[in-house]
């Protein structure tokens, strides 16, 4: 996998620990080293002008946290509101970002040797937003994102004409 700012965080075992959630029926993961916690959802305050994909924000004790529904970041359905959605705040180098997802599902510590690379033509189509894939025992794929490819599709929703996505 290329590498970029955004480090791979192994345990001194070989292992990553993972916190997956759902969107669209489909399981994606970050790493926890990213995740700062995950609060149930609750109402976003529209900013004047945010960029595409920002939601708003949230107070989360004293302070404002920007959201995102990362179902719509991925280029996908807004994520549904239900009382299983979540929002997951994340902080990668410094900058905290709340992630809308219709469920927390669970944390999985797998052996690094386990993350298979993303299909060949995902990555060169540009869509570098998973950076791995973890099988689960049914055969069904884990997603796991990359956080710095998310943070940059939201700059670019930012930029005049930008992008809904990855």
């Amino acid at each position: 996998m290329e590498e970029t700012a955004e480090k791979t965080l192994e345990l001194d075992d070989g292992r990553v620990n993972l916190a997956c959630f759902l969107l669209a029926g489909n399981t994606y993961a970050i790493e926890v080293a990213h995740l700062r916690e995950v609060v149930h959802c609750q109402a976003v305050t529209p900013l004047p002008k945010a960029p595409a994909l920002i939601e708003g924000v949230i107070d989360l004790r004293g302070a404002v946290v920007p959201v995102v529904d990362l179902g719509r970041v991925l280029g996908g359905e807004p994520v549904k509101q239900d009382e299983r959605a979540r929002i997951a705040v994340v902080q990668v180098d410094g900058l905290v970002l709340g992630m809308r997802v219709e469920a927390a599902t669970h944390v999985a510590s797998v052996e690094t040797g386990r993350l298979e690379e993303p299909p060949a033509l995902a990555t060169h189509s540009g869509y570098d937003a998973v950076r791995a894939l973890l099988r689960q025992p049914d055969g069904a794929p884990i997603l796991v994102l990359s956080m710095d490819h998310v943070l940059e599709a939201v700059y670019r929703s930012a930029l005049p004409g930008g992008e809904s996505g990855p």
